[in-house]
C-alpha cells in the first residue's frame, strides 16, 4: 500500500497530467488554457513549424551523445583489473568510485573551469608540454562532443565499474577452471565465459546508460552551455527551456512523451538483443 500511494501520486498522476497539459495551450500564468487536440503533436511533425526544426535538432544532439557515450566499455576493463587480486585494490576501487557521489553542478563548473580554452589548466599543462595549446574544448566541434563524453565517463565510471564488479564475483571461477583445461585462452575465456555470465549485468549497464545519455541536461547546460551555437543543445534542455522559461508547458510536455516514446522503442531493442536465448 505505502509504494502503491506513492506510485499514484509521484508516477500516475503526473504521467496522465502531462498528457492532459499535452492537449492545451498551456501557460501557468494565463487564466485560460485552450484546448488544442494533438496539435502540439502535429507541429512536432510538421517542417515550418516553430518547435520542429528546434526539437528534432537537440533530439539530434541527444542522439549523438548517446551514440559517442554509451559503446565505450572502460568500466567493463577496469572492472576487470579490479577483480584480480593485487596489493590496495580497495583503495583503487574507492578512487574510481569516488567521482559518482559528485553532483553534476560541481562536476559541470569543475570542467568548464579546466577545460576553458583561455585560462583553463588542461591548454595550460598541455602547452607546458609543448603538445598542444588553444584547443577550443567546449566552444567547437568536435572538441565539445569529446569534452561532454570525456566527463560523463569520468563521472559514471565508478558506477558502472561497481555494477559490472558485482557481475563478475557472480561469475563461477570453476568455469575458468574448466575452460583452461580444455585450453582456451585469456581472450577465449572472456567471450565464451565472461560475457555470457555478463549477459543481465550488460542489459542493465546498457540500458540504463542509455536512458541517461538520453537524459543529459546539466554537464551541456554548465559545461559548453549549448555550444558551438546549439550544437550541444540537448531534448531535455530544450524542453526545460520552452516550459519553464517561455511558459510554453503544451508543446514542451508533447516533446517529453515523444523522447519517452524513443527511449521506450530504444530500450525495447536492447531488451532483445540482450535477451537471454536456450543454451
Amino acid at each position: 500500500a505505502p509504494y502503491l500511494v506513492l506510485f499514484t501520486v509521484f508516477i500516475a498522476i503526473p504521467v496522465v497530467f502531462g498528457v492532459w497539459v499535452s492537449l492545451h495551450n498551456w501557460d501557468p500564468l494565463l487564466p485560460v488554457k485552450p484546448f488544442v487536440g494533438l496539435q502540439n503533436y502535429v507541429d512536432l511533425i510538421t517542417p515550418g513549424s516553430t518547435t520542429f526544426g528546434p526539437f528534432w535538432n537537440s533530439m539530434e544532439a541527444t542522439g549523438k551523445f548517446t551514440l559517442y557515450s554509451v559503446p565505450l566499455l572502460i568500466p567493463l576493463l577496469i572492472a576487470l583489473m579490479l577483480n584480480q587480486e593485487f596489493r590496495g585494490r580497495n583503495f583503487f576501487r574507492a578512487t574510481f568510485f569516488a567521482p559518482y557521489v559528485l553532483g553534476v553542478a560541481v562536476v559541470g563548473i569543475l570542467w568548464r573551469f579546466l577545460l576553458d580554452p583561455n585560462i583553463g589548466l588542461v591548454n595550460y599543462y598541455l602547452g607546458t608540454l609543448g603538445l598542444a595549446d588553444n584547443i577550443p574544448w567546449i566552444t567547437a566541434l568536435p572538441w565539445a562532443w569529446l569534452s561532454l563524453v570525456g566527463v560523463t565517463v569520468w563521472w559514471t565510471l565508478g558506477f558502472n565499474t561497481v555494477i559490472y564488479l558485482a557481475g563478475l564475483q557472480d561469475i563461477d571461477p570453476a568455469l575458468y577452471d574448466a575452460a583452461k583445461v580444455d585450453g582456451a585462452n585469456g581472450w577465449q575465456r572472456f567471450v565464451n565465459v565472461t560475457l555470457p555470465g555478463l549477459r543481465p549485468v550488460l542489459l542493465f549497464v546498457i540500458t540504463v546508460t542509455v536512458l541517461a545519455s538520453a537524459n543529459m541536461f546539466g554537464q551541456s547546460y554548465v559545461i559548453t552551455q549549448g555550444a558551438p551555437g546549439e550544437e550541444t543543445t540537448t531534448a531535455i534542455w530544450y524542453i526545460a527551456e520552452q516550459g519553464l522559461r517561455f511558459f510554453k508547458m503544451g508543446p514542451a510536455a508533447a516533446m517529453s512523451y515523444v523522447l519517452a516514446l524513443a527511449l521506450a522503442v530504444v530500450s525495447l531493442a536492447n531488451f532483445a538483443l540482450f535477451r537471454y536465448r536456450g543454451d
